[in-house]
């Protein structure tokens, strides 16, 4: 066996991992306890997105993404980590950005445990996604410049019925109200033969005012270099983002949804002496965003709302159709109805100093760091209301019926957020080794972060944290953090609440010891665990004061006698705390046949407590809102597992896969409940967000069916009214029957596949990505028929309605005007399979050998093409719609073709 030498030479000879980026330091993989995974810039940089979030769809385990819109400016993903949302911290500062020049991200760190998040203490229970930006380097300097155009298509609409068809079953549904019918045979043909487009209109409304495609152009340069002096970063990028509505050249403003950022960024680092170093880091960012005067919002909802017969779209004189019952032409919203802007402005500032105080002891220094952030959000209004015309044909000439105004553009402006913050900080380090065997890396700080937003007062957090790390050998690893801080909206003791946080964690690395010294098989071998206390800080705005605010006059006697009246606000807890977290987390790095084949599974339980929530069991004979108290307790518990393999022949291909599977169980300990007799109404032990409702059975077949079953509380069912399980047998489906549906134990189930491939100058990258155990509700306007107190829209699903013909086949309810209180209860019948597997990229690129380049003196040019939300498989219970974007509501997801070149010189 070879001594502990000959294995540290052996190790260090293998390809090594980047160091773990925590949020005060960094240390080697080998060397922590910590649970921490990065993606880097190769990766990053193949999304074509505008938000870092989406960027990590797929690429990580343990972090759960959802798109919920394709909104230009609005489309970033919402991320989990462990079923809880993250932390954004920004180079060792929290500034919650997500819209990013992506050149400008050199890693995007998780940090899933008590251990890598302990410093953070308050902040530190639902972990941190940790952004660093690029740095310059000692070298010549590098320029890039990369343009990119895409093309988008919206994915996910419903389909509407046509005119026929609609009038049709709406006549079917007024039979089934015992209503007289609205639409006689002679509208029906008209409709069906399209022989009066005026008086019987069949108008496609989405394929009028949406476009089929849209454009999406990135423009991005940067420079980076430096010398043992200096060392810079800087870059310039323009993104503009076209929206999907349709414009009229008749308009001298724009209406579409548009959204446009420039970005810029400075990073530089100086070495004022061989001891002494500095940086400062600047961004400023500019957001720019317009839609039509009606909003997109009004515009979606329109679409839900408005049958394809309701009314045409233009008339014979050119004006827009409507009626008295539809003013809101969808068409005019779109162009007819002015413009809104938005605007957004950011400017970060980071600046620090460290000072080598090798001089005391060598691996000693101390740092202060101070960082500066003001954002402002303003609205400018420039809408318009609009009038529509109704063609009277009865009359001659024809003539029109109007209804609303030409009204004249308005012109305001206000100002949506406006905020600031200042962050300074104080640490101290040392890191040494001492005769090759006992490593010591320590850290402790003191910090201050403090925040205002708007007019209210200022929000402060500040404490104190550390972290301390011992290694023998570079084999055996003990590890250990602690943040003690608080804010300043809790009950002070002193001038602040604060509380201690800590956590320990062993690793060790067993392909370091001497009995694996000589093996070829194992490269990398580490068992690590750790276990801590974490904090969150949600106190609200200082609801331990009892608060009274102005409200509407009241009047005394008489008009003259008027007073303002004071309304008093929730109850004040004067008891609030922290939330607080158990977190134990224990895993297994490997890598063998010299770093080709890796492979790691992690474990984690985590224990929430004190979770603020409002009391079940409180009651309205107060006469006012109960406060937030710290009664909740949840449990997180999961496992994630990556397998990957790399490999280079001697040909010159290379070649990667990297699978990650991530599970995640969530279950609710305790809920201050109001009282439920059956144990099957219990909130208690279900999942974290348990859909509750009815027990669907099927439909009522016959009145015989419905004579011998449950009814429906102030219900008198008909045969295809959906029918519902008694679940306490007395005859009457009410709230005492309401339980867990949709998949109650099965973990939430989520993956992501990346492959790739490069060769002689060709290279190929996908990611394929989805999730299983996913239950998504489907009810609401979006699926329902006639909707809109029964003047919505219906969709070809409708068209699988029950009727004594289809009882057999039917998948939806039969059909009335309105609302339905039984079949539109919230049951299991409107959950549906949400699983899905997304294609999500394909990226092909070509870059030009380097002899052709060396005439005209550039170091490389990169063409590329890549496919975004290219192709999903899905469950047919969702129709057409898109699994992540359910409602028709909201904008859809988009599907984009982009093409680029990267230029460097």
């Amino acid at each position: 066996m070879g001594t502990f030498a000959q294995t540290a030479e052996k190790k260090d000879s293998l390809p090594q991992k980047p160091p773990v980026q925590l949020i005060y330091t960094s240390a080697k993989p080998h060397l922590t306890a910590t649970s921490t995974e990065a993606l880097y810039s190769k990766d990053i940089l193949k999304s074509p997105v505008t938000s870092v979030k989406s960027t990590l769809t797929g690429r990580m385990a343990g972090l759960y993404s959802f798109q919920a819109s394709g909104q230009p400016g609005a489309d970033g993903a919402s991320v989990s980590l462990r079923g809880l949302d993250p932390l954004v911290i920004i180079d060792g500062v929290v500034a919650n950005l997500s819209i990013f020049n992506l050149d400008d991200v050199e890693s995007v760190t998780l940090q899933k445990d008590a251990l890598s998040s302990a410093m953070m203490g308050v902040r530190g229970s639902n972990g941190a996604l940790l952004i660093t930006t690029r740095k310059g380097k000692p070298q010549t300097q590098s320029i890039s410049f990369t343009v990119q155009t895409s093309f988008q298509k919206p994915l996910g609409a419903p389909k509407t019925l046509n005119a026929y068809d609609y009038a049709s079953l709406y006549n079917e549904a007024l039979t089934n109200d015992g209503l007289p019918l609205r639409y006689t045979q002679a509208d029906l043909d008209a409709f069906k033969n399209g022989t009066d487009p005026y008086g019987h209109p069949n108008v496609n409304w989405r394929d009028e005012v949406i476009k089929s495609s849209s454009r999406f152009d990135r423009y991005s340069l940067n420079a980076s270099g430096g010398n043992g002096f200096a060392r810079y970063y800087v870059s310039l990028e323009h993104v503009n983002q076209t929206g999907f509505f349709v414009t009229s050249d008749q308009n001298k403003y724009n209406t579409n949804n548009n959204f446009k950022t420039y970005v810029i960024r400075s990073n530089v680092d100086i070495n004022v002496n061989k001891s002494l170093s500095g940086g400062i880091y600047l961004l400023g960012r500019i957001l720019s965003g317009t839609e039509p005067g009606s909003t997109t919002g009004s515009i979606l909802g329109a679409l839900v709302n408005t049958p394809n017969n309701s009314y045409p779209v233009y008339n014979p004189n050119g004006s827009f159709g409507g009626t008295n019952l539809f003013q809101n032409n969808i068409m005019a919203q779109t162009i007819g109805s002015g413009y809104r802007l938005n605007y957004k402005r950011d400017m970060l500032a980071n600046f620090y100093l460290k000072q080598k105080l090798d001089a005391v002891t060598p691996g000693l220094w101390v740092q202060v760091k101070t960082a500066f952030n003001a954002n402002l959000s303003e609205d400018i209004n420039r809408s318009k209301s609009f009038a529509v015309y109704q063609l009277i044909t009865t009359t001659t000439p024809a003539t029109y019926n109007l209804y609303g105004v030409n009204g004249a553009q308005a012109n305001g402006n206000g100002i949506v957020y406006q905020g600031r913050s200042n962050y300074a900080e104080l640490s101290v380090g040392y890191d040494r080794v001492f005769g090759e065997k006992h490593g010591v890396n320590a850290l402790v700080l003191a910090n201050n972060d403090n925040s205002v937003n708007g007019g209210d007062l200022p929000y402060t957090i500040s404490g104190i944290s550390g972290r301390f790390a011992y290694n023998f050998k570079e084999k055996y690893v003990v590890e250990a953090a602690f943040g003690y801080n608080g804010s300043n909206r809790y009950p002070p003791q002193g001038d602040f609440k604060r509380a201690f946080f800590p956590a320990v964690g062993l690793a060790w690395n067993m392909d370091r010891e001497e009995f694996l010294a000589s093996s070829n098989f194992i490269s990398r071998l580490k068992l690590y665990g750790s276990l801590g206390k974490t904090g969150w800080d949600d106190p609200g705005y200082f609801t331990y004061y009892q608060r009274f605010f102005d409200a509407s006059s009241v009047f005394f006697g008489t008009s003259a006698g008027s007073q303002t009246a004071i309304t008093e606000q929730p109850l004040a807890n004067p008891n609030i705390d922290f939330e607080k977290a158990n977190k134990f987390n224990a895993g297994v790095d490997a890598a063998f046949l010299n770093d080709r084949l890796t492979f790691s599974v992690e474990y984690f339980n985590n224990k929430y407590y004190d979770l603020l929530q409002i009391r079940g069991r409180s009651t309205t004979i107060l006469g006012n809102d109960y406060p937030r108290e710290n009664i909740g307790t949840n449990r997180y518990t999961g496992a994630e597992f990556k397998l990957g393999w790399q490999e280079k022949t001697s040909g010159g291909l290379q070649y990667f896969a990297l699978l990650n599977t991530s599970l995640l169980r969530t279950k609710v300990i305790f809920a201050d409940e109001v009282y439920r007799p059956y144990y099957w109404m219990k909130r208690t032990g279900s999942a974290v967000g348990q859909t509750f409702g009815y027990l669907a059975d099927g439909f009522f077949q016959t009145q015989q069916e419905i004579n011998g079953s449950a009814t429906t509380v102030g219900y008198t069912p008909q045969p295809g009214d959906i029918k519902y399980i008694d679940l306490n047998r007395d005859g009457v489906i009410d709230q005492f029957d309401v339980t867990q549906i949709g998949r109650k134990f099965a973990p939430l189930l989520f993956f992501g596949l990346s492959l790739g491939a490069e060769y002689k100058g060709f290279d190929f990258s996908a990611l394929i990505q989805g999730v299983t155990n996913r239950d998504v509700y489907v009810g609401g306007s979006s699926i329902w028929a006639f909707q809109n107190n029964g003047f919505g829209q219906a969709y070809e699903n409708n068209l699988d309605r029950w009727t004594p013909a289809t009882a057999a086949t039917a998948t939806y309810p039969r059909l009335n005007i309105g609302s339905n209180g039984n079949n539109h209860a919230q049951s299991s019948f409107w959950l549906r399979n949400g699983d899905y597997v997304r294609l999500k990229q394909i990226e092909l690129g070509y870059s030009v050998p380097e002899v052709w380049l060396k005439r005209i003196k550039l170091d490389n040019i990169r063409l590329f093409a890549r496919g975004y939300n290219l192709f999903t498989l899905k469950s047919k219970e969702l129709d057409d719609r898109d699994p992540e974007v359910i409602s028709a509501f909201s904008y859809p997801m988009q599907r984009l073709f982009n093409f680029g070149i990267n230029i460097k010189l």
